[in-house]
């Protein structure tokens, strides 16, 4: 039988060595999905239970392996499914390449069933890489493309394949006029350094300083040692941007972890006391956390120049690799005493810590979401994977787990969309499956679409090594992040048609999945849930029935916060004692001197 189109789709994937596709059937792919049943599990069709959780699953695999995640999906409707978890690709700037099917080329433009304009649909979300194959000659420069843009410019890309073109028997480029050839998959590395004035310039900025903090985001990945010897030899604290969490670890006792509105507050303190600024890697979009502007003299390092400035003014722009350009640098900086700041930042540092432990133990009804966070951080193993929602549970996530070792975590950084914290685990679990995997998940993003997805990872269990893939709800029965917004920005009270949840028994459901359910309503059992989990030999999912009224309090509360947070309580919100109560005793661990 003669090659068809659909295989060499799937020939080429394994060139650039594809191991899984997430997606969802559909005929508009059938030419694609009838060629996986001739491909003998190479790669794997892995079946999520929607395109979204598809995409959101090429997305964690993509954060986690460092390599492209790939997703396939049918035409219109399945198409139009993917664009969430591709955005949020694109936001966060990860590599992925969608493979997306077509009405037949015989039916375009005739309003068929399904019939999408794909191109115009995805040319934003896609915008690095976007191609329609039409014939089956530009099949080999089209997927190599989609995959080098998506690693080039760290973004999603999109082929198109008309589902007719899929079933056509394969040709290769011609060596003749209006043929596109191709080569062979590869993956150069990156290397690229600013030029020697340029780090002469960042070098005399940083030894003129004499509070200087560093911020660290996910473009500083790989490049923890350089990041350590230049914080040590410029005497600097290092703020963490969410994506860049697991950049460092938290043992370190300079890193003053998260900043922004889920950030710590010796991050907020150093920022604000700081002369000078280092910026690798990050675009973190809360300026406001940031120096005042004048303040600080800056530094910043990107791959991307289109990132330079965009959140703070600097004087040196160095566009290259983190771990190149901070090696380049280290030989330029002068070490010298800066004691005295050095030593407070660590001083702010060791005081959090403690508040946070403070804060985790004030009584809440019926457990402290903050306490679910804490208790994981004593015992999570040391190379586990975490994903983290969105949602006020990602406060918790932010401030309370304190990486080690060579552990990996990450969650909807910039787009910041609901349910992606279980298909990221997923994603997550195919990139290592010989480490265990844990999702922070609220209530309404679980009942999004996580609980569809504890399917998906039930189904696929007996392909990762190490079975340990943990689940945990944050059951407060509340859209609790939007309610707290509602109350500290528009100054509304809890509305509770919009923001109650109907209740559902998420270990019960659990159990029917094929997971060990747990229901946790004590908080002195929590510890043991956690061992539990990590115990277990198959999926575990804890049902932690959590306090809505315990306040995400950012670092610092300004006064309009403040103002609108009272309004809405004196406008009649229905939990304005419990809210009150729980922000004092929260607050109050935090401002009254350190008691055990």
């Amino acid at each position: 039988m003669a090659e068809q189109v659909g295989d060499h789709v799937l020939g080429r994937l394994r060139e650039w060595g594809v191991e899984q596709v997430f997606g969802y059937p559909g005929d508009g792919i059938n030419g694609i999905i009838a060629a996986f049943g001739r491909a003998e599990d190479r790669p794997r069709f892995i079946q999520t239970r929607h395109e979204e959780a598809a995409a959101f699953a090429a997305v964690g695999y993509a954060k986690f392996s460092g390599r492209p995640g790939v997703c396939a999906a049918t035409s219109g409707p399945g198409a139009i499914h993917l664009l969430n978890g591709l955005y949020d690709a694109k936001l966060d700037h990860v590599p992925v390449v969608a493979v997306v099917g077509q009405t037949a080329r015989s039916a375009m433009g005739g309003s068929y069933q399904q019939e999408v304009d794909l191109r115009s649909l995805f040319k934003d979300v896609a915008s690095a890489y976007l191609a329609e194959v039409d014939v089956p000659e530009q099949l080999p420069f089209t997927l190599d493309r989609a995959f080098r843009a998506a690693e080039a410019h760290r973004a999603p890309t999109a082929v198109i394949i008309p589902a007719d073109v899929q079933e056509e028997a394969y040709a290769p480029p011609a060596h003749a006029m209006k043929q596109v050839p191709s080569s062979p998959p590869s993956h150069p590395a990156v290397r690229t350094l600013p030029a020697a004035a340029e780090l002469d310039l960042a070098a005399e900025i940083l030894n003129a300083g004499d509070r200087v903090a560093i911020l660290a985001g996910q473009g500083a990945r790989g490049a923890g040692a350089a990041l350590t010897q230049v914080a040590d030899a410029t005497g600097a604290g290092i703020a963490k941007a969410l994506l860049g969490k697991d950049v460092l670890t938290d043992d370190l006792p300079y890193v003053t972890g998260s900043i922004g509105l889920l950030g710590t507050r010796p991050s907020y303190e150093m920022m604000r006391d700081c002369d000078t600024l280092l910026i690798v890697g990050s675009n973190m979009p809360y300026s406001q956390f940031l120096p005042e502007f004048g303040q600080a003299r800056a530094v910043q390092i990107d791959l991307d120049g289109s990132m330079i400035g965009l959140r703070y003014p600097v004087e040196a722009a160095l566009v290259g690799d983190a771990e190149a350009t901070l090696a380049a640098l280290l030989p330029r900086l002068e070490p010298r005493e800066r004691r005295e700041w050095r030593e407070t930042v660590e001083e702010n540092v060791a005081s959090w810590w403690e508040t946070l432990e403070r804060q985790s133990l004030v009584e809440a009804d019926p457990v402290n979401p903050m306490r679910v966070v804490r208790e994981l951080s004593e015992r999570i193993p040391d190379d586990a994977i975490v994903t983290a929602d969105s949602g006020s549970s990602t406060n918790w996530y932010a401030r309370q787990l304190k990486v080690r070792g060579t552990m990996r975590c990450s969650l909807s950084g910039t787009l910041a969309t609901m349910g992606c914290a279980v298909p990221y685990a997923i994603g997550a679990k195919f990139a290592y499956p010989d480490r265990p995997v844990v999702a922070l998940v609220g209530d309404g993003a679980m009942q999004m679409n996580g609980l569809a997805e504890l399917l998906t990872a039930s189904h696929y269990l007996d392909r990762w090594e190490d079975q340990r893939f943990i689940v945990c709800v944050f059951d407060n029965g509340d859209l609790n992040m939007v309610t707290w917004e509602l109350r500290a920005a528009g100054g509304a009270p809890k509305f509770g048609p919009s923001q109650d949840l109907p209740p559902v028994s998420y270990a019960d459901v659990a159990g029917h999945l094929g997971f060990q359910g747990v229901t946790v309503t004590d908080p002195d059992r929590l510890g043991d849930a956690w061992d539990l989990a990590f115990a277990a030999d198959r999926p575990v999912l804890l049902d932690v029935h959590c306090d809505p009224n315990v306040p995400p309090i950012p670092p610092h509360v300004n006064r309009d916060q403040l103002a609108s947070t009272t309004q809405a309580l004196l406008k009649g919100d229905p939990d304005a004692w419990d809210v009150l109560v729980r922000g004092v005793k929260t607050k109050a661990r935090e401002l009254l001197p350190h008691r055990h």
